[in-house]
């Protein structure tokens, strides 16, 4: 009985209309947009507060941006995925 539901959930998940998956994504590439607009504004206020600190900021910085980024990235590899099938 479970096999005949997970292979009716399987034909349903690869009808996903094209349009639809292009909303997904850019509802998905919302959140990275704010993360990294919080990232570095961050480093930002972290810099004006403590100068000193600012290459120990940005390294921490690049990182989390690096992070977030491939959250973007993995959305656009599902949208491809999901448009495709």
């Amino acid at each position: 009985m479970s096999n005949i539901v997970l292979a009716q959930a399987a034909e349903a998940a690869s009808n996903i209309n094209p349009g639809l998956a292009a909303i997904g994504y850019g509802l998905g590439a919302v959140g990275p947009g704010i993360g990294v607009g919080l990232i570095w504004a961050a480093v930002i206020n972290g810099t004006a507060r403590q100068p000193e600190a600012q290459g120990q900021l940005q390294g921490i910085a690049w990182i989390s941006f690096v992070l977030v980024e491939v959250l973007a990235l993995i959305g656009l590899v599902v949208y491809f995925i999901a448009s495709a099938a």
